[in-house]
């Protein structure tokens, strides 16, 4: 469908301008003249390099900007604002040209008589499925508002969920960046000149100064080819992982880990409780919802038993037993979604289960943080003395020759 540019004045005569698509310059026409418009130039685009399109190409759109988006949005409908003058003022906000043009775009359609989850839905890339659908299902069941500060508070407390996790993992992962530079300084630079000087002294050396040396050496001369092989091993990881069966393997082993194991498990089953939640509360039918729970729950083995759970809620049976067989879900868990399904308040008692796991969470990171720190510190503790051992070790034997 071609694109055009248009010119055009509203009832009160202010000049208005922008892009949109349609099949012909006399469709464009009407629709503006039904949006109230009176247009005075429409003119096809015309293919061409566009260095400002090639930049917000390769611009990316961060999940804060659509959170924020998504917050903006739902407090100013909430205020009495309509779904056009709402995203109007937040396209004036917004930074990101990309997302802004994006916005833009999506009003320009709603203007033109789409509905607001049809006109997101042009841009999947950038707004989910979970979004688009129950977007979606606010409009058809009339509390879009409602169902909008529903979806600001889920997307909230996400991201607050995903910052506890990086949070804790941030400083662990400076020491571990820091103690191998360090370790890598040392063995390349430091060590050879001890090296030279025992070689002087014909100072024979013990096997781990040699390997030590050796390796120093070689990370010297070839660095390149370790940054090569660095490169190419997680390029092969990354790609073994985007199959079916390392997916799967990969994500068997986080579940499976002594103490990271059992926190993720808890992160994945506040996910699926509180992305079903939000969408059962939101009107949206309950097989679309586990579809979309099993895209955005995050781990390639709970999305299967959403998926059994799915099949088995076709066939008429309930979720809480699909859930139990499959033993990937805690008892407890599972416990309080049975009880919601007999009392007809699912939505409410998976919100019940998120709070409650997303509380665990907060106490096993802190576990995790407290076990994580000292252990990398030991590590590389290790790792170092080892290190200064096989420097010390022939001092020693030098210092005996010199008595000698």
């Amino acid at each position: 469908m071609p694109t055009y540019i248009y010119k055009a004045r509203d009832d009160a005569g202010k000049a208005v301008n922008g892009t949109m698509d349609a099949l012909s310059k006399e469709e464009l026409a009407e629709k503006l003249r039904k949006m109230g418009y009176l247009p005075t130039h429409i003119k096809e685009t015309t293919p061409g390099v566009n260095f400002d399109d090639i930049g917000q190409r390769f611009q990316r759109i961060r999940t804060e900007d659509i959170i924020m988006f998504n917050i903006q949005l739902a407090n100013m409908m909430d205020s009495g604002l309509t779904i056009l003058s709402s995203l109007s003022t937040i396209s004036q906000q917004i930074e990101n040209k990309k997302l802004r043009d994006i916005i833009d775009e999506v009003r320009r359609a709603v203007e033109g008589g789409s509905s607001f989850s049809d006109a997101l839905a042009r841009h999947q890339r950038i707004f989910s499925k979970l979004f688009i659908n129950t977007v979606r299902a606010g409009e058809t069941s009339g509390n879009l508002v409602v169902v909008l500060n529903r979806l600001a508070l889920y997307v909230e407390q996400q991201e607050n969920l995903k910052n506890k996790i990086k949070n804790a993992l941030f400083y662990p992962a400076i020491l571990l960046v820091l103690g191998i530079l360090v370790i890598i300084y040392i063995v390349s630079f430091v060590m050879p000149q001890f090296i030279e000087i025992f070689t002087k002294a014909n100072i024979p050396l013990p096997l781990p100064t040699q390997i030590l040396y050796q390796v120093g050496i070689g990370l010297k001369k070839f660095w390149y080819f370790f940054i090569l092989g660095v490169a190419g091993i997680i390029f092969c990881i990354r790609v073994y992982l985007k199959t079916q069966r390392g997916s799967l393997q990969f994500d068997r082993g986080i579940l499976d880990l002594p103490v990271i194991g059992p926190l993720m498990r808890k992160v994945y089953v506040s996910r699926f409780c509180r992305t079903l939640a939000t969408l059962v509360d939101s009107s949206v039918p309950i097989l679309p919802s586990l579809d979309i729970v099993a895209d955005v729950v995050g781990n390639e083995i709970i999305s299967r038993v959403v998926k059994n759970v799915r099949e088995s809620v076709e066939g008429g049976e309930r979720m809480a037993p699909t859930l139990k067989i499959s033993q990937e879900f805690p008892p407890d868990a599972v416990q309080m979604i049975a009880v919601g399904e007999e009392g007809g308040k699912v939505g409410y008692m998976l919100n019940k289960i998120a709070d409650f796991y997303d509380t665990a969470v907060g106490y096993s990171i802190k576990k995790l943080t407290a076990l994580i720190e000292p252990l990398f510190l030991v590590i590389m503790g290790s790792m170092i003395g080892f290190i200064m051992a096989s420097l010390i070790l022939p001092i020693f034997d030098m210092v005996q020759v010199i008595k000698h």
